[in-house]
């Protein structure tokens, strides 16, 4: 008769750990990564300390807010010929004026629309990049090319990119927060980590749908133990996960699960703070348009990111988004709704930068406004324009960057950047120039081959850097 050579109860304390360690790595979801630079000191000096990111997702439509073009009125009704991106043709489309009027504003006289009458009064403090132009003509495609550099592949987002490289300012909160994310058009692909650590993963809170005043981070807070029973729990915990790491070098990034659970644990205590706007006065409320049907919900959006920015929060990021089929500025066949849209993101985009401006911020914080593309010169469906990545307008503000100026062109339609122009690649670069990064460097290797934001591409913009 066989005897075996261990027997059934020392079998299983042996391998209990070993559950564990399999558990832990299906969370990780991959086999092994580097757990990411160790010195996150930037390559040179900083004229941006972090971002805050205002993403108007569906396109805005540059000819009726930011770059007027005459030649629309005059040939306003009339078939003119255009490369026709989603085509690939060159056939005669209807030219349609804008549909509202421009005045100049600020010392620097640049035009902006009725659309805009508050963002109009800080013209002096941003920089206008009008040559703007990218990849994809769908909003899937061009939606993840402007948040991971391509179009259709697993990349780290944009906000993922920058912690790595970075970190964040404050160890109590994650680097990397994204407010009212919408599920679709790439989705949570818009704010993952891919393969660089899960530490860099961007922190969601709230979703379109719901009203941001519900918006919470899930599981902020134990009801059942208080915070010295929780250190004391997790304590044991991680000395378990250490102990496994120490026998595993390859584990499956535990050790970036061990620091999750960490930052976890710590954001308890500072997280609750943050999102408490009983401490702003009635006069920075109202500034946002907070308490307003129509500014409120993105009003509190912009005061979140100016709180998290302002506590150490590297990277920010505010959505206006829905999770319909539609994007919110994607108006095909009905232009005059731009209108809705832009009174409920004016007054507090400008809030938002008059409090950063007067709290010393906006000096090395870099905001950044803009959709994944713009839209056509020309009618679709009678009152709408089509998707237009060949020219469209973002605009920038603080973080170094130039102000009051106008940088690129379109052609006489505004339908083509023709000169100084900024591919999405190079508006990558400079966002990481002006944060101390060089975007040839920030690379992370995975399956063989280095991978970097711009990939082998971008310029950075030194012209309307300050």
């Amino acid at each position: 008769m066989l005897k075996h050579p261990i027997d059934r109860r020392t079998a299983l304390r042996r391998t209990a750990c070993g559950f564990g360690s399999l558990a832990l790595a299906g969370m990780c979801n991959q086999p092994t990564f580097a757990a990411g630079p160790v010195d996150k000191t930037p390559h040179f000096a900083q004229r941006a300390k972090r971002v805050i990111f205002v993403f108007m997702q569906g396109g805005p439509s540059q000819v009726d807010s930011f770059d007027p073009k005459p030649q629309l009125a005059k040939y306003d009704g009339q078939k003119v010929e255009f490369n026709v991106a989603r085509t690939r043709k060159r056939t005669a489309e209807p030219v349609m004026d804008a549909l509202w009027k421009f005045k100049r504003y600020g010392e620097c006289g640049q035009p902006v629309s009725e659309l805009f009458p508050h963002i109009a009064e800080q013209v002096d403090d941003l920089c206008f990049l009008h040559g703007m132009h990218t990849e994809g003509v769908a909003h899937g495609p061009s939606t993840l090319f402007l948040h991971t550099g391509a179009t259709n592949l697993i990349r780290p987002s944009v906000g993922a990119w920058i912690t790595y490289g970075l970190g964040s300012e404050n160890e109590n909160l994650p680097g990397f927060v994204t407010i009212n994310p919408s599920p679709t058009k790439g989705g949570p692909r818009n704010y993952s980590n891919a393969f660089l650590p899960s530490a860099y993963q961007g922190t969601a809170i709230g979703r379109p749908g719901t009203p941001i005043t519900e918006a919470k981070i899930s599981y902020i807070a134990n009801q059942h133990l208080s915070l010295s029973q929780q250190r004391e729990h997790l304590d044991v915990l991680q000395q378990l996960n250490r102990e496994q790491l120490e026998h595993h070098s390859r584990g499956a990034g535990l050790d970036n699960v061990i620091e999750s659970f960490e930052l976890a644990y710590r954001m308890q205590s500072e997280v609750p703070a943050v999102m408490d706007f009983s401490a702003e006065t009635q006069s920075t409320l109202s500034s946002y348009g907070i308490g307003q049907n129509e500014t409120d919900e993105f009003g509190r959006q912009c005061l979140m990111a100016r709180r998290f920015a302002e506590a150490g929060v590297r990277f920010v990021q505010i959505n206006y988004s829905d999770n319909s089929a539609t994007p919110k500025w994607d108006q095909h066949s009905n232009m005059p709704a731009h209108k809705k849209h832009a009174f409920a993101i004016d007054q507090p985009v400008a809030a938002l930068l008059a409090d950063l401006k007067q709290r010393g911020l906006l000096d090395d914080t870099l905001v950044w406004w803009g959709g994944e593309f713009g839209r056509t010169p020309y009618a679709q469906n009678n009152n709408g324009r089509d998707h237009n990545p060949k020219g469209f307008t973002v605009f920038l503000a603080g973080g170094g960057v130039k102000t009051g100026i106008r940088y690129g062109e379109t052609d006489e339609w505004g339908y083509e950047a023709i000169s100084n122009k900024v591919h999405m690649h190079d508006l990558h670069a400079t966002l990481l120039h002006l944060l101390g990064i060089d975007h040839s460097r920030l690379t992370y290797r995975f399956a063989g081959r280095d991978f970097r934001l711009t990939d082998i591409h971008g310029s950075v913009v030194h012209d309307i850097i300050a």
